[in-house]
């Protein structure tokens, strides 16, 4: 017991220090790059304050003369926020599956049953290689990738899900092994004992235990997909992005705000539902 406390002692002190230096790190940052809050009037204040003006009054028509028959403002913004949802959707369905799998390859579960010889270096070998490749995956933004596959292939809806998919499935990666490598092993433990493979034990054992968590993490990362398939309209794709950039370019601020809503409010349906969600799994 007492050496319980101590351990967690220990490490709400070591909290405390990360946070503390983070901070530093921080200030000292800002000093660094002259960072001074009078740049961001230096501006136009008067586009400035009618854009935020028209955060109270967003657009529920065009503001400017449209051709007869488009669809009404409400319903284009319906259907972009689709759009938005199927690239980041596509995207998180890749990435839920090459997360699982590199997930497992890059988890000590790996390890499982094998102690010495060459199916141990085997094993080391591709946990190693795996942590370094997702590694890679995530250290490169999708926004980064969208540009190189644009460039390369051109606009194309397989393109910008890879280009969201990438990154996306390195983090989740990494977070699955992560949650698979903390989770007590007295089960899988008892399961290799009874014959079953390392692949069985993750499976049948190890992501049944974590999957509350890994569900958790995974609705959030739909939240960033989505955020990031909207970005991607400022490249040309269908989604809301293209038509917020469309509207601001034309100072159309009441269209903008009435896009940047209807991201707001995708975002917290997926919000609620991943919560509802999270709850019935809890019970």
């Amino acid at each position: 017991m007492v050496l319980e406390v101590g351990l967690v002692e220990a490490s709400s002190g070591q909290r405390r220090w990360v946070l503390l230096t983070l901070l530093v790190a921080g200030i000292w940052a800002g000093f660094t790059l002259n960072l001074n809050p009078a740049e961001l009037v230096q501006g136009n204040p008067s586009i400035a304050k009618e854009f935020l003006v028209h955060a109270i009054s967003p657009a529920l028509d065009y503001e400017s003369e449209v051709p007869t028959g488009t669809s009404p403002l409400v319903l284009k913004a319906v259907h972009a926020a689709w759009q938005t949802v199927m690239f980041a959707a596509a995207a998180m369905g890749i990435s839920i599956i090459g997360g699982v799998l590199l997930g497992f390859l890059a988890s000590s579960s790996l390890m499982i049953g094998t102690h010495r010889g060459l199916a141990r270096s085997v094993r080391i070998a591709i946990y190693g290689a795996t942590r370094l490749l997702i590694t890679f995956m995530r250290s490169i933004h999708e926004l980064l990738w969208a540009v190189l596959f644009l460039a390369a292939f051109g606009i194309s809806q397989l393109s910008a899900v890879v280009a969201l998919a990438i990154p996306c499935t390195g983090i989740l990666a990494k977070i699955f092994s992560e949650l698979i490598d903390e989770t007590p092993r007295t089960a899988s433990e008892a399961v290799h004992a009874a014959g079953g493979s390392p692949l069985q034990v993750y499976f049948f054992v190890l992501a049944p235990q974590t999957m509350p968590d890994i569900l958790a993490y995974s609705f959030y990362r739909f939240e960033c997909a989505l955020r990031s398939s909207a970005v991607l309209g400022f490249f040309g794709y269908p989604t809301l992005g293209f038509y917020i950039a469309a509207s601001f370019e034309n100072l159309y601020f009441g269209e903008v705000w009435t896009y940047l809503y209807t991201l707001f409010l995708l975002v917290a349906l997926v919000d609620v539902w991943s919560g509802r969600i999270r709850m019935g799994l809890q019970q």
